[in-house]
């Protein structure tokens, strides 16, 4: 090399390592324009902007507002109605307290691992289900369009139920309550009681016939209901006004909609523990059964309890915590909230068995009235000796105790002829054994007991008004599992899609609110979420542990939280939750063809319940459902293998050119061995194929994009563009 080359390529060093030293050495003499500069280049116009923590900027992604709103919500979302009316018949039904066993045990197997893989993932990534899984393997891309899906479908009828009890809270500001007796019914001769309402009861009349006007069969139709139809109008507009701003309105509701639940049980407990009967409940309800605990199908039950009750696979989980800072302890959050719900399920079984144990009391006293009053008859008759009834009897003021202790001398005596006397056991154990779940409990039984209460209007507000509470936050959850991932990934207004949305489901929903709209909700109910759920779960566990990597993710947690975490979740994510789960859905998919598909129909005539299979449009519909719901999991792995739509591989959604670092998001990972948090170094990341868009683009904004701890080096790090001229920088 020539001489003068060697002092001209010097020189050049010399300028070189001068710019870099006035870049690295003191920012505050850099050039100011400089410093509000950003390089933008955009594929697709899109504008995503990353901030990590530590950063003065502000990222472009809604936060909660404190640490406190967001776990309100993630509570609000995992606490709903099946904390009230599913656990407590569940512990009744499958062992009284020794259901918890399996139930603590589920939740420490499946229930804490997999709600903290899904707030790790959301919380690091960013985005919601959708947006999360295409950045781990596009090809699987299709799990956040089934969580979508299968959310829209609960929503549907979910609102539903928000309607109905919004139309008993509105018909409780009244004394006595309108489902307190069985109406009369005139004629030109004389006046009588209804006679379904004589047939069944004055609540569960009401129920059927007051507030649903149900139809005898899914095919009548029977048209709208439009009590029903205002009350769904209402809920959704309550869900679409306090949606329609993302977090930043729903956050503060949520003070109100997650607490108020937890008020309104404790005052329930403590009016309950005061009533006579209420201890017997409580009693029932959590003596142990043991010899229930070892069937298979309570573990079964106990592990489809422990999954929806903290709304795993719905995508709200992973839209809430996306909107956390990266350095968020979703650890301590996922043990919080599991734990949280498992107490309010607790709490919920003691109310509602102090209150079922009430009415347990008053109907045993009335059968006691009764059959006395059957033996004083019998007495008069001749039919029994007097000698048979001890001294000490009085049958003006019978005791329980005292009546089944003549019912057994009766029964002993008379043992050929006792059935034609016509005498009842009244024992309070039978009433309470008598199962009720769902919205036979809210209702049906929970009405009833309400109706003996003290000021039974008030108590009855405040139920239904819990019942609404209840459901909202689960609705907020639900909804942010749809508008999130939609927003995330086709960049439209939150506000129009949230308007959208509502309006969509709310027509859609008409079909819950004909005459015939329970036995859809029920139909909904039972197909369109448990196994499409189980199924996207599954696929979630495989993405990340198997697909991205276990160790990866493990060093990626140990990064964004600060600590390595126990190497128990280890084990669960890669092998104890994964077989859990696939015995899950092998034994839900048995039960679901072991059970006859039907749904149970209300006979006017009878005034009672009778089973129904489904008709063959009916059974269509049911396995459309399911086949919806996870259609979109092939359908995106297909597109993505065969490269149907071009992927833009190795390009970039938005890079954005900012002090302390470039920062990139990824359209197409797969493939790349980079870690979520860890990202290659500038020279390994493939040469991105740039748009045209690329601008210096000067912000008045006097925040900037540090990284003051030095974690991604302190300067202006470029990306690796060998083809690019120096003059279009």
């Amino acid at each position: 090399m020539p001489k003068n080359s060697k002092v001209v390529k010097r020189e050049l060093d010399d300028e070189v390592i001068e710019s870099v030293k006035d870049l690295l050495s003191n920012e505050d003499s850099s050039d100011d324009a400089f410093k509000k500069s950003e390089l933008m280049v955009h594929d697709q116009e899109e504008k995503d902007v990353d901030v990590e923590e530590g950063s003065d900027v502000e990222d472009e992604r809604p936060a909660w507002n404190s640490k406190l709103q967001y776990i309100l919500a993630q509570v609000g979302f995992s606490v709903g109605l099946g904390n009230v009316w599913r656990f407590p018949y569940l512990c009744q039904k499958n062992g009284g307290g020794a259901y918890l066993v399996p139930y603590l045990i589920l939740l420490l197997i499946i229930g804490i691992p997999l709600f903290f893989l899904e707030l790790a993932v959301g919380q690091r990534i960013r985005r919601g289900s959708i947006g999360v899984w295409n950045y781990i393997s596009p090809k699987l891309g299709g799990i956040g369009f089934a969580s979508c899906v299968v959310c829209f479908f609960v929503a549907l009828y979910y609102n539903v139920i928000i309607g109905w009890s919004l139309f008993y809270f509105s018909q409780s500001f009244q004394h006595p309550l309108p489902w307190d007796q069985c109406p009369l019914v005139k004629n030109a001769s004389h006046t009588f009681v209804e006679p379904e309402c004589e047939k069944s009861s004055a609540t569960t009349y009401y129920w059927y016939r007051e507030a649903l006007n149900i139809s005898s069969s899914l095919s009548e139709s029977g048209g709208l209901n439009w009590k029903m139809t205002i009350c769904l109008l209402a809920a959704w507009v309550m869900v679409c006004l306090a949606m329609i701003k993302g977090i930043q309105s729903s956050g503060k509701i949520m003070y109100f909609s997650s607490l108020f639940p937890y008020v309104v049980l404790l005052c329930f407990l403590i009016r309950g523990l005061l009533l006579n009967g209420s201890v017997d409940g409580i009693r029932h309800m959590f003596t142990p059964k043991l010899e229930i605990m070892l069937e298979p199908k309570v573990w079964r039950e106990a592990a489809t309890q422990v999954f929806f009750a903290l709304g795993l696979g719905f995508g709200g989980v992973i839209a809430f915590s996306s909107y956390n800072k990266r350095d968020n302890n979703c650890h301590f959050d996922a043990v919080l909230v599991s734990f949280i719900n498992f107490f309010t399920s607790v709490l919920a079984t003691l109310v509602v068995f102090a209150v079922l144990g009430f009415k347990a009391n008053i109907i045993n006293e009335k059968c006691v009235t009764q059959n006395s009053e059957k033996i004083l008859k019998l007495l008069k008759m001749g039919n029994l000796s007097q000698d048979m009834i001890p001294h000490h009897i009085n049958f003006s003021s019978i005791t329980a105790e005292d009546y089944n202790l003549v019912y057994d001398i009766i029964q002993k005596v008379k043992e050929e002829q006792f059935d034609s006397l016509g005498l009842k056991s009244c024992q309070i154990e039978d009433e309470l054994d008598k199962a009720v779940q769902g919205t036979g409990l809210a209702f049906i039984a929970f009405t009833e007991a309400m109706t003996h209460f003290p000021a039974s209007p008030f108590w009855s507000v405040m139920f239904f008004l819990m019942l609404v509470n209840l459901g909202l936050g689960s609705m907020f959850g639900t909804i942010e599992g749809i508008i999130t991932p939609i927003v995330d990934t086709f960049k439209i207004r939150k506000e129009i899609l949230t308007v959208i949305c509502c309006l969509v489901a709310f027509f859609i929903g008409l079909i819950f609110v004909q005459r015939s709209g329970n036995y859809f909700v029920t139909m909904f109910d039972d197909y369109s979420a448990t196994l499409p759920l189980l199924i996207v779960v599954i696929l979630e566990n495989i993405a990340v542990i198997q697909i991205y990597g276990i160790d990866k993710f493990m060093e990626d947690l140990k990064d964004m939280l600060g600590f390595s975490p126990s190497q128990y979740y280890y084990y669960m994510w890669k092998y104890v939750s994964p077989f859990v789960l696939l015995c899950l859905l092998v034994a839900s998919i048995v039960q679901m063809g072991l059970s006859p598909p039907g749904y149970n129909a209300w006979i006017e005539d009878t005034a009672m319940e009778e089973f129904h299979s489904y008709p063959t449009w009916g059974m269509i519909v049911c396995i459309s459902l399911m086949v919806l719901a996870l259609l979109p999991v092939p359908i995106v792995f297909m597109v993505r293998r065969c490269n149907l739509i071009g992927d833009s591989s190795g390009s970039l959604a938005s890079v954005s050119y900012k002090r302390g670092r470039i920062i990139k998001e990824p359209v197409n990972l797969e493939g790349d061995n980079t870690s979520l948090i860890h990202g290659k170094s500038p020279s390994e990341v493939p040469s991105p194929n740039f748009g045209k868009n690329i601008y210096r683009k000067q912000t008045g904004s006097p925040t900037l994009d540090t990284a003051p701890n030095g974690r991604y080096g302190i300067g202006y790090l470029m990306a690796d563009m060998p083809d690019m001229p120096e003059s279009d920088l």
